[in-house]
């Protein structure tokens, strides 16, 4: 098999990432920031399940629900994200101030899900 088959065939099984909202760009992001993200999130499109300290379950916005954990210099940012059977869905980037993740943060998510869920079916 040929480089080229074989990079064809990886990408074939690779959950896409469904982007609901945000992104991952430098600026905000710092390069390096932004280099940590897209790899994460690559091992999450190859099925990879990820754990502290990158990663932690949000059961309270639903379920598969996580949020990725991106160190930046000055701050952190978090994504929003669940793992469906065929994809990675993206539901929202923001940057992280608390401890905890704000109301609001997860009542956007919540509505967010729920659209999609209803245009999915």
């Amino acid at each position: 098999m040929s480089y080229m088959t074989y990079t064809i065939l990886m990408s074939i099984k690779d959950k896409p990432l469904v982007w609901l909202h945000g992104q991952v760009r430098t600026p905000p992001f710092s390069s390096a920031a932004r280099l940590e993200a897209g790899f994460l999130l690559r091992r999450l499109q190859q099925g990879e399940k990820l754990e502290m300290p990158h990663s932690r379950p949000m059961s309270d916005i639903g379920r598969r629900c996580h949020e990725l954990r991106i160190n930046d210099e000055n701050l952190t940012w978090r994504i929003i994200y669940r793992i469906d059977p065929d994809a990675v869905v993206i539901f929202e980037v923001f940057d992280k101030k608390s401890r905890q993740t704000p109301k609001k943060i997860k009542d956007i998510c919540k509505d967010r899900i729920k659209a999609y869920d209803n245009e999915s079916k």
